[in-house]
């Protein structure tokens, strides 16, 4: 099954290149109201400058943009569709005052107004050990302040749950299984991994991406989509949605403002398929150790066979296809296209 990656250089505010009710996973981490490195992405699109004191309908007006950006991609979201959310709590003193500006609540309100369901969601702790991480006034109580050391990913679903009733639709989604030992960690509230800074080499571009790591959105992906279902991120940076889309076999659709990302977006896609073919081929290593360990410890009897990756935990794991990326090729303009190795 070979997989299309298209993206699209403006506003996600218009998203008619994707059908409506295509769309069967969001995963995105918007820009955050009231942290400075995304202060000015968010001012350029105001309508009508506002009273930089007025802390409150700066933080309301933030949060009015990215709702139109959650109307859009409401309509192309499918019944049953997840939408995955990573976003930041912010924290400013204004006017000799400390405060919290809780965009997750924001954002869940948001989701919860279009009639979305709100879904357990996980802390993503992105932790600091340097000493002076603690904010206030030190020893002394009760003046000083809890440190963020985490992330939200809000997690909604469209309606019901999604069905797969009948076939070939119901092997898909028995092909596109996660492992065992895989669901226990993947599926805990709580993901214990650094985020990562990215310096921009394009000069007209902002010089730092928010991008999350790799792992994130492809955890997201495995977890909440099918093989061959079509992946949005209305807030692409630097392209890690769509590299994480590629390797779980999934199409997927972007939008970037910054049209200065576009090279930087390009060299990510192309040049990717040896690193993502290593972190796929890691992730079938860890399952095998998985199993060694399993077999030194209860027996191969109570394992189940699996043609691709000769042993499971579990039967609903018996027909995994974990395929590695044969290419990537830029197919037109917008348009990229991965094919796949076939299991021998």
């Amino acid at each position: 099954m070979d997989t299309k990656h298209n993206v699209f250089y403006h506003s996600a505010k218009n998203m008619n290149e994707v059908e409506d009710n295509s769309v069967a996973l969001v995963v995105t981490s918007p820009p955050y109201p009231m942290i400075e490195m995304w202060d000015d992405v968010f001012k350029n699109q105001f309508k009508e400058p506002l009273n930089e004191d007025d802390y409150e309908k700066l933080f309301k007006n933030m949060h009015a943009l990215l709702n139109e950006i959650w109307l859009q991609v409401d309509k192309k979201v499918i019944d049953g569709g997840i939408v995955c959310i990573n976003i930041g709590d912010a924290t400013k003193t204004l006017n000799n005052t400390f405060r919290l500006f809780t965009n997750h609540v924001k954002i869940t309100n948001a989701f919860e107004k279009m009639g979305y369901l709100s879904l357990p969601c996980i802390i993503w702790r992105k932790q600091t050990n340097a000493p002076n991480k603690f904010m206030g006034s030190g020893m002394y109580p009760p003046g000083a302040y809890v440190t963020l050391e985490h992330e939200y990913i809000l997690i909604f679903r469209k309606g019901d749950k999604r069905r797969f009733s009948k076939e070939p639709a119901k092997l898909n989604r028995r092909t596109s299984s996660y492992f065992w030992e895989e669901r226990n960690v993947w599926f805990s509230d709580i993901w214990d991994f650094k985020g990562i800074k990215q310096n921009m080499q394009i000069e007209k571009s902002r010089k730092r991406s928010g991008a999350y790591p790799f792992e994130l959105p492809y955890r997201l992906i495995n977890m909440f989509s099918v093989k061959g279902d079509l992946v949005l991120d209305p807030f692409l940076g630097t392209g890690t949605t769509t590299l994480a889309a590629i390797a779980s076999q999934r199409n997927s659709v972007g939008y970037e403002i910054d049209k200065n990302f576009e090279e930087i977006v390009a060299n990510n896609i192309l040049s990717s398929t040896n690193q993502l073919n290593s972190y796929i081929q890691k992730r079938l290593d860890n399952h095998s150790d998985f199993i060694n360990r399993e077999i030194n410890e209860k027996g191969v009897e109570k394992l189940y066979h699996n043609p691709q990756n000769e042993y499971v935990k579990t039967r609903q794991e018996k027909e995994i296809q974990i395929n590695l990326i044969q290419n990537t090729i830029l197919d037109n303009q917008n348009q990229y296209k991965t094919e796949y190795k076939t299991n021998q």
